[in-house]
């Protein structure tokens, strides 16, 4: 198969895995795969739909060619410039992917919220960070917590198991919230986009 052919399968194939929604790549033959990262040519850049309407850019993608289980991260910024970060939560298919930058560093497998407490969608941005948050609500630790509303939702380190659920909190591998807990700033955006 040849080798932009090969990429286009590959690119098509993690989005389908990933549930990214991106508007398409004018020049999809000329997107490379390299090692770890995916990457778009400068002027065809995809762009990537996201709650309330919003839109952002993506320049790479990380090159997931597995399927991802409970409690498995992928986190990969080398070569990465310095830029804004944001995050996008796929409630549906429990993914958080981190970009910087417009290019993803992180993606992790995610626990969310159930009925009665449900993890809320829309655009959220960072409010609090605190490395040794404790629940004095649900008396449990919540590592490297990024709090995302006024009423206690939040990113934070968790056992990420099969079957599981947070009391609609997104919880991530405890090594994922730590590399995203120091990556991210207060008032960083966090996309949720709700279960179906």
């Amino acid at each position: 198969m040849p080798d932009c052919l090969r990429s286009l399968t590959i690119v098509t194939l993690i989005f389908l895995a990933g549930g990214l929604t991106l508007r398409p790549v004018a020049m999809a033959a000329s997107i490379s795969a390299s090692g770890t990262r995916i990457w778009y040519p400068a002027g065809h850049y995809p762009q990537l739909d996201l709650p309330g309407g919003q839109h952002e850019v993506v320049h790479s993608l990380l090159n997931i060619i597995r399927p991802m289980h409970f409690g498995d991260f992928v986190w990969d910024e080398d070569h990465i410039p310095e830029g804004p970060i944001w995050v996008r939560v796929d409630l549906s298919r429990q993914l958080l992917s981190v970009f910087r930058g417009g290019h993803e560093i992180g993606s992790a497998v995610i626990l969310y919220g159930t009925r009665g407490n449900a993890t809320p969608a829309g655009r959220f941005p960072i409010l609090q960070k605190d490395a040794d948050y404790y629940s004095h609500s649900y008396h449990v630790p919540m590592p490297y917590m990024l709090r995302l509303t006024n009423d206690g939702v939040a990113i934070h380190g968790s056992p990420v198991r099969e079957g599981w659920a947070t009391h609609g909190c997104i919880g991530v591998p405890l090594d994922f919230a730590r590399l995203l807990f120091t990556a991210a700033s207060k008032g960083d955006p966090v996309f949720i986009l709700p279960a179906r």
